[in-house]
Protein backbone atom coordinates (compact mmCIF):
# COMPACT_ATOMS: atom_id res chain seq x y z
CA UNK A 1 0.00 0.00 0.00
CA UNK A 2 1.35 3.37 -1.01
CA UNK A 3 2.17 5.70 1.90
CA UNK A 4 0.36 9.01 2.16
CA UNK A 5 2.36 12.14 1.35
CA UNK A 6 4.10 13.64 4.38
CA UNK A 7 2.12 16.89 4.23
CA UNK A 8 -1.15 14.94 4.38
CA UNK A 9 0.07 12.79 7.29
CA UNK A 10 0.97 15.95 9.20
CA UNK A 11 -2.48 17.45 8.64
CA UNK A 12 -4.22 14.24 9.71
CA UNK A 13 -2.09 14.09 12.87
CA UNK A 14 -3.00 17.69 13.64
CA UNK A 15 -6.70 16.94 13.16
CA UNK A 16 -6.47 13.93 15.48
CA UNK A 17 -4.72 16.06 18.11
CA UNK A 18 -7.43 18.72 17.85
CA UNK A 19 -10.17 16.09 18.18
CA UNK A 20 -8.54 14.43 21.22
CA UNK A 21 -7.85 17.76 22.97
CA UNK A 22 -11.38 18.98 22.23
CA UNK A 23 -12.87 15.91 23.89
CA UNK A 24 -10.49 16.06 26.87
CA UNK A 25 -10.38 19.80 27.51
CA UNK A 26 -13.62 20.96 25.93
CA UNK A 27 -15.92 18.22 27.23
CA UNK A 28 -14.42 15.90 29.82
CA UNK A 29 -12.54 18.49 31.90
CA UNK A 30 -15.45 20.98 32.19
CA UNK A 31 -17.86 18.17 33.06
CA UNK A 32 -15.55 16.77 35.75
CA UNK A 33 -14.81 20.16 37.31
CA UNK A 34 -18.49 21.13 37.22
CA UNK A 35 -19.46 17.84 38.83
CA UNK A 36 -16.85 18.18 41.57
CA UNK A 37 -17.92 21.78 42.23
CA UNK A 38 -21.58 20.77 42.50
CA UNK A 39 -20.77 17.97 44.94
CA UNK A 40 -18.24 19.77 47.14
CA UNK A 41 -19.15 23.47 46.78
CA UNK A 42 -22.75 23.46 45.61
CA UNK A 43 -23.78 26.81 47.14
CA UNK A 44 -20.68 28.69 45.96
CA UNK A 45 -20.63 27.05 42.53
CA UNK A 46 -24.17 28.27 41.86
CA UNK A 47 -23.41 31.92 42.63
CA UNK A 48 -23.87 32.06 46.42
CA UNK A 49 -27.50 33.06 45.90
CA UNK A 50 -29.24 34.60 48.92
CA UNK A 51 -32.94 33.93 49.42
CA UNK A 52 -35.60 35.64 51.51
CA UNK A 53 -39.21 34.50 51.72
CA UNK A 54 -38.49 31.76 49.19
CA UNK A 55 -37.27 34.26 46.57
CA UNK A 56 -33.80 35.00 45.24
CA UNK A 57 -32.86 38.49 46.45
CA UNK A 58 -29.21 38.67 45.46
CA UNK A 59 -25.80 37.11 45.82
CA UNK A 60 -23.52 37.09 48.84
CA UNK A 61 -20.67 37.85 46.40
CA UNK A 62 -22.17 40.86 44.56
CA UNK A 63 -23.26 44.09 46.17
CA UNK A 64 -26.41 46.00 45.36
CA UNK A 65 -27.88 49.42 45.95
CA UNK A 66 -30.56 50.11 48.55
CA UNK A 67 -32.14 53.18 46.97
CA UNK A 68 -35.60 54.26 45.84
CA UNK A 69 -36.75 54.86 42.26
CA UNK A 70 -35.13 58.30 42.26
CA UNK A 71 -31.79 56.95 43.47
CA UNK A 72 -32.17 58.30 47.01
CA UNK A 73 -30.99 56.12 49.92
CA UNK A 74 -33.72 54.13 51.65
CA UNK A 75 -33.23 55.38 55.18
CA UNK A 76 -34.28 52.13 56.89
CA UNK A 77 -31.41 50.21 55.27
CA UNK A 78 -27.65 50.23 55.49
CA UNK A 79 -26.15 51.67 52.33
CA UNK A 80 -23.48 50.01 50.19
CA UNK A 81 -20.33 51.70 48.96
CA UNK A 82 -20.41 53.43 45.54
CA UNK A 83 -20.03 51.32 42.41
CA UNK A 84 -18.54 52.21 39.02
CA UNK A 85 -19.80 49.00 37.38
CA UNK A 86 -22.34 50.13 34.78
CA UNK A 87 -25.26 51.82 36.52
CA UNK A 88 -24.03 50.26 39.76
CA UNK A 89 -23.14 46.69 40.70
CA UNK A 90 -23.66 45.41 37.14
CA UNK A 91 -21.75 42.09 36.83
CA UNK A 92 -21.59 42.49 33.05
CA UNK A 93 -19.76 45.82 33.42
CA UNK A 94 -17.45 45.02 36.30
CA UNK A 95 -14.68 47.57 36.65
CA UNK A 96 -13.49 50.79 38.25
CA UNK A 97 -13.63 54.41 37.11
CA UNK A 98 -9.88 54.27 36.35
CA UNK A 99 -9.52 57.76 37.79
CA UNK A 100 -6.50 58.39 40.00
CA UNK A 101 -5.43 60.83 42.72
CA UNK A 102 -4.27 63.40 40.17
CA UNK A 103 -7.77 63.69 38.67
CA UNK A 104 -8.79 66.85 40.54
CA UNK A 105 -10.03 69.33 37.90
CA UNK A 106 -13.64 69.26 36.67
CA UNK A 107 -14.77 70.00 33.14
CA UNK A 108 -17.60 72.43 33.74
CA UNK A 109 -20.66 72.09 31.53
CA UNK A 110 -20.96 74.94 29.02
CA UNK A 111 -23.94 75.53 26.69
CA UNK A 112 -23.98 72.70 24.16
CA UNK A 113 -21.34 70.62 25.97
CA UNK A 114 -21.31 68.02 28.72
CA UNK A 115 -19.34 68.47 31.91
CA UNK A 116 -17.20 65.88 33.65
CA UNK A 117 -16.64 65.53 37.37
CA UNK A 118 -13.15 64.77 38.60
CA UNK A 119 -12.56 61.95 41.06
CA UNK A 120 -11.91 64.54 43.76
CA UNK A 121 -15.26 66.25 43.22
CA UNK A 122 -17.05 62.88 43.22
CA UNK A 123 -15.49 62.08 46.58
CA UNK A 124 -16.36 65.52 47.95
CA UNK A 125 -19.98 65.34 46.77
CA UNK A 126 -20.44 61.85 48.18
CA UNK A 127 -18.93 62.82 51.51
CA UNK A 128 -21.19 65.88 51.77
CA UNK A 129 -24.29 63.82 50.95
CA UNK A 130 -23.40 61.08 53.45
CA UNK A 131 -22.69 63.66 56.13
CA UNK A 132 -26.16 65.13 55.61
CA UNK A 133 -27.78 61.68 55.63
CA UNK A 134 -26.04 60.51 58.80
CA UNK A 135 -26.07 63.83 60.66
CA UNK A 136 -22.29 64.25 60.81
CA UNK A 137 -19.77 66.51 59.16
CA UNK A 138 -19.10 65.54 55.57
CA UNK A 139 -16.02 67.76 55.39
CA UNK A 140 -12.75 66.28 54.23
CA UNK A 141 -9.39 67.57 53.02
CA UNK A 142 -9.29 69.24 49.60
CA UNK A 143 -13.08 69.67 49.50
CA UNK A 144 -15.06 72.91 49.47
CA UNK A 145 -18.09 73.37 51.77
CA UNK A 146 -20.38 73.05 48.73
CA UNK A 147 -18.97 69.61 47.89
CA UNK A 148 -16.50 70.02 45.03
CA UNK A 149 -12.74 69.75 44.82
CA UNK A 150 -10.93 72.69 46.45
CA UNK A 151 -8.58 73.32 43.53
CA UNK A 152 -7.14 76.53 42.13
CA UNK A 153 -5.66 77.31 38.75
CA UNK A 154 -3.06 79.99 39.35
CA UNK A 155 -1.98 82.49 36.68
CA UNK A 156 0.16 85.63 36.85
CA UNK A 157 -2.03 88.15 38.64
CA UNK A 158 -5.09 85.93 39.21
CA UNK A 159 -6.32 82.62 40.60
CA UNK A 160 -9.45 80.66 39.71
CA UNK A 161 -11.42 78.20 41.87
CA UNK A 162 -11.63 75.95 38.85
CA UNK A 163 -14.33 73.56 40.15
CA UNK A 164 -16.76 76.26 41.31
CA UNK A 165 -18.80 77.57 38.41
CA UNK A 166 -19.88 81.20 38.47
CA UNK A 167 -21.78 82.74 40.16
CA UNK A 168 -20.54 80.55 43.07
CA UNK A 169 -18.54 82.30 45.77
CA UNK A 170 -14.99 80.86 45.78
CA UNK A 171 -14.04 78.86 48.87
CA UNK A 172 -11.15 81.29 49.51
CA UNK A 173 -11.10 84.98 48.69
CA UNK A 174 -7.37 85.20 47.97
CA UNK A 175 -4.34 82.99 47.40
CA UNK A 176 -0.85 84.33 48.07
CA UNK A 177 -2.12 87.84 47.55
CA UNK A 178 -4.01 87.01 44.34
CA UNK A 179 -7.79 87.46 44.17
CA UNK A 180 -9.65 84.20 43.58
CA UNK A 181 -12.39 84.10 40.93
CA UNK A 182 -15.15 81.61 40.25
CA UNK A 183 -14.75 79.52 37.09
CA UNK A 184 -16.54 80.40 33.87
CA UNK A 185 -17.77 77.30 32.00
CA UNK A 186 -16.15 76.94 28.61
CA UNK A 187 -13.06 78.97 29.49
CA UNK A 188 -9.72 77.17 29.07
CA UNK A 189 -7.70 77.07 32.30
CA UNK A 190 -5.22 74.43 31.18
CA UNK A 191 -2.27 76.83 31.19
CA UNK A 192 -2.68 77.61 34.89
CA UNK A 193 -0.75 75.93 37.68
CA UNK A 194 -2.95 73.39 39.50
CA UNK A 195 -3.01 73.95 43.25
CA UNK A 196 -5.18 71.68 45.45
CA UNK A 197 -5.91 73.39 48.78
CA UNK A 198 -6.07 71.10 51.80
CA UNK A 199 -8.00 73.34 54.18
CA UNK A 200 -8.25 72.99 57.95
CA UNK A 201 -10.04 69.64 58.38
CA UNK A 202 -8.88 67.72 61.44
CA UNK A 203 -11.47 64.94 61.71
CA UNK A 204 -13.12 62.99 58.87
CA UNK A 205 -16.16 61.05 60.17
CA UNK A 206 -17.08 59.65 56.74
CA UNK A 207 -14.76 56.67 56.00
CA UNK A 208 -12.97 56.20 52.68
CA UNK A 209 -15.02 53.23 51.50
CA UNK A 210 -18.19 55.32 51.78
CA UNK A 211 -16.97 57.68 49.05
CA UNK A 212 -14.88 55.44 46.77
CA UNK A 213 -15.81 52.43 44.64
CA UNK A 214 -14.04 49.10 44.78
CA UNK A 215 -11.80 47.95 41.93
CA UNK A 216 -14.42 45.52 40.63
CA UNK A 217 -17.43 47.70 41.39
CA UNK A 218 -19.10 44.60 42.84
CA UNK A 219 -17.83 44.48 46.43
CA UNK A 220 -20.74 43.42 48.68
CA UNK A 221 -18.99 44.59 51.86
CA UNK A 222 -18.47 47.84 53.70
CA UNK A 223 -16.06 48.60 56.51
CA UNK A 224 -17.10 48.23 60.13
CA UNK A 225 -16.54 51.98 60.51
CA UNK A 226 -19.04 52.77 57.74
CA UNK A 227 -21.59 50.35 59.21
CA UNK A 228 -21.22 51.94 62.65
CA UNK A 229 -21.66 55.40 61.13
CA UNK A 230 -25.03 54.30 59.69
CA UNK A 231 -26.22 52.42 62.77
CA UNK A 232 -27.86 55.39 64.60
CA UNK A 233 -29.90 56.32 61.51
CA UNK A 234 -31.09 52.75 60.90
CA UNK A 235 -31.97 52.26 64.56
CA UNK A 236 -33.89 55.54 64.62
CA UNK A 237 -35.79 54.89 61.38
CA UNK A 238 -36.75 51.36 62.46
CA UNK A 239 -37.49 52.19 66.08
CA UNK A 240 -34.89 49.67 67.26
CA UNK A 241 -32.53 49.95 70.23
CA UNK A 242 -29.08 51.07 69.01
CA UNK A 243 -27.47 48.16 70.87
CA UNK A 244 -29.59 45.70 68.86
CA UNK A 245 -28.42 47.21 65.57
CA UNK A 246 -24.80 47.07 66.73
CA UNK A 247 -25.29 43.41 67.66
CA UNK A 248 -26.46 42.66 64.13
CA UNK A 249 -23.44 44.47 62.70
CA UNK A 250 -21.17 42.29 64.80
CA UNK A 251 -23.02 39.12 63.79
CA UNK A 252 -22.53 39.91 60.09
CA UNK A 253 -18.92 41.03 60.28
CA UNK A 254 -16.31 38.75 58.72
CA UNK A 255 -12.75 38.75 60.04
CA UNK A 256 -9.47 39.03 58.17
CA UNK A 257 -8.74 36.27 55.67
CA UNK A 258 -6.41 33.70 57.26
CA UNK A 259 -6.40 35.94 60.31
CA UNK A 260 -4.13 38.64 58.89
CA UNK A 261 -5.11 39.55 55.30
CA UNK A 262 -7.36 42.56 54.75
CA UNK A 263 -9.72 44.16 57.24
CA UNK A 264 -12.95 43.03 58.92
CA UNK A 265 -15.96 43.78 56.70
CA UNK A 266 -19.76 43.75 56.84
CA UNK A 267 -21.93 42.13 54.16
CA UNK A 268 -24.61 44.76 53.51
CA UNK A 269 -27.23 42.45 51.97
CA UNK A 270 -27.00 39.92 54.79
CA UNK A 271 -27.22 42.70 57.38
CA UNK A 272 -30.27 44.32 55.78
CA UNK A 273 -32.03 40.94 55.49
CA UNK A 274 -31.37 40.34 59.18
CA UNK A 275 -32.99 43.68 59.96
CA UNK A 276 -36.11 42.66 58.03
CA UNK A 277 -36.56 39.40 59.90
CA UNK A 278 -39.18 39.50 62.69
Amino acid sequence: MERLPSWLRQHLAALRAVAVLTVLLGLAYPLVTTGVAQVLFNEHANGSIVQAGGKDVGSALIGQSFTDADGNPVRTYFQSRPSAAGDGYDPTSSGASNLGPEDVVDVLAAPGTEGKESLLTRVCARSKAIGELEGVSGARPYCTPDGVGAVLKVFPGRAVSVNQACPAVPFVAAYQGLPVECARPGEDYAAGRTVPVRGDVRAVPVPADAVTASGSGLDPHISVAYAELQAPRVARERGLPPDRVRELIGAHTTGRALGFIGEPAVNVLDLNLALDRP
